[in-house]
């Protein structure tokens, strides 16, 4: 069998995502797998149709597709997911139409699950006969049972090829017909006080996204910084280098406005607002290029203490996955999710009035500088890169080890002394029956909540 392998690793032939590819092609050589690096050659591949229609005929001719590639803030590269705009520009979706597919990530498993949905509902957006996925972190190939469970997907996969098994589609069609929003009401100015407020947009071309922003910039009593990443000199994207390890030095520093917009605007404003229209259930490829490139920033939070918001042209309430993004993303960064605007509303009073609310929101929040504790998305995805900072990766990423023992990001629960000590006295007491049914019967309900009464004993009207 041919199967076509997408690569969707910067670095190519190099990537850690291609040393499993190869690992599978040397255990199942009576196959050809032909890999293809996407994200490597996007510029040649959207610049000359006919490097993109070389592609696209040898997916047509190829018996399954294998979507291949590491993880990138939450999702796929930005080259990779500019391959799948084309695909849809392009209309050239018949040639992936019931070709059986297959996901192969790597990551540490930092929202691997995010980026596994995404593909997974690009696939069934293509009618493709999605099989199924295989998330591995970078080194799992050092680990044999993991490399035996790999060679098992791999055979399943072939399988249902030969077999033609029926396969499930896991997500719905977009649905998406949104009203012509024009603002109709006249609002009071909120006063902005000493709030540097900056709203970051991927296009104004959407006439919707457009006058959004600008109703929301006509609600304060002073104009309101508007940036288009349009004219934000990115040279390119994140190259996946690691040369930002060390010390946040970006191999693009100096060489164009990225890093000087993102520190001198970014980092100094008080409340953000992320403006964008959705793509094929993500922002666009533009808006990933930009939180791609944010990774110089390595795995430490830059946008710390701040109210967040997002204005969204699209069905975000149709793709709960984009929108559990854009959660994470956020409170990983320790900022403060005030909310999501969209032009889903029936009515463009409906949508001045929610813009109104969500800008009395975040100028109220700012004041206070109130932000809302993380849920398990940003405290399971920080546990996530605690660990590994301490360990495996601890190098190259000296900048975040150092950050991360400032910050007391290292709170791992064996430094908690007098827990340790307290859980083991108890631990020994309750090998004794009559002890144990004592504390388990009679005093558990009120030992749990013994230490919050003692701060509501304490505690002062």
């Amino acid at each position: 069998m041919k199967i076509v392998v997408l690569n969707g690793s910067p670095k190519g032939d190099i990537s850690v995502t291609m040393q499993y590819i190869n690992y599978i092609q040397k255990k199942f050589n009576q196959h050809e797998l032909k890999i293809i690096n996407i994200s490597q050659r996007i510029n040649q591949i959207e610049r000359d149709k006919e490097t993109f229609h070389s592609i696209i005929s040898d997916i047509k001719s190829s018996d399954g597709v294998m979507w291949a590639f590491p993880l990138y803030v939450f999702t796929i590269h930005s080259n990779y997911q500019r391959f799948i705009e084309l695909i849809f520009e392009r209309n050239v979706e018949d040639a992936f139409k019931e070709k059986y597919t297959s996901i192969l990530a790597t990551s540490i498993h930092f929202y691997d699950h995010t980026a596994i949905n995404y593909m997974n509902s690009i696939c069934d957006d293509l009618n493709m006969n999605y099989f199924d996925y295989f998330s591995l972190h970078m080194y799992d190939l050092e680990k044999e049972d993991i490399r035996k469970n790999l060679l098992k997907f791999v055979q399943n996969y072939f399988d249902a090829i030969e077999n033609k098994v029926i396969t499930i589609k896991n997500y719905n069609p977009v649905k998406y017909s949104p009203i012509s929003y024009i603002p109709k009401i006249e609002h009071n100015k909120i006063d902005v006080l000493n709030k540097k407020i900056i709203i970051v947009a991927d296009s104004l071309e959407n006439i919707n996204l457009k006058n959004m922003i600008n109703k929301f910039r006509s609600l304060f009593s002073k104009s309101i910084e508007l940036v288009n990443l349009q004219d934000i000199d990115m040279k390119g994207s994140c190259l996946g280098c690691l040369k930002c390890g060390y010390n946040y030095e970006c191999v693009y520093s100096g060489k164009d406005d990225y890093i000087n917009f993102y520190n001198r605007k970014l980092k100094t404003a008080n409340i953000i607002i992320f403006a964008g229209t959705i793509k094929y259930r993500h922002l666009s490829s533009t808006w990933k290029r930009f939180l791609d490139r944010g990774f110089f920033n390595t795995h430490t939070p830059s946008l710390s203490n701040k109210q967040v918001g997002f204005i969204i042209s699209g069905a975000l309430n149709q793709i709960p996955n984009l929108r559990q993004i854009l959660e994470a993303y956020t409170q990983w960064q320790r900022s403060n999710l005030v909310g999501f605007i969209t032009d889903e509303y029936d009515t463009s009073i409906e949508i001045d009035k929610q813009l109104h609310a969500f800008a009395c929101k975040l100028i109220k929040l700012s004041i206070v500088n109130y932000s809302k504790p993380s849920t398990f998305l940003g405290v399971a995805g920080m546990k996530i890169f605690r660990d590994e900072i301490w360990g495996s990766i601890r190098f190259p990423f000296v900048a975040d080890h150092k950050a991360y023992k400032a910050l007391n990001v290292y709170d791992f629960a064996q430094k908690k002394y007098k827990s340790r000590i307290i859980n083991s006295i108890l631990i020994l007491l309750c090998k004794f029956p009559s002890i144990r049914k004592e504390i388990y019967s009679n005093r558990m309900k009120d030992s749990i909540i013994e230490p919050l009464k003692k701060i509501l004993e304490n505690e002062t009207v």
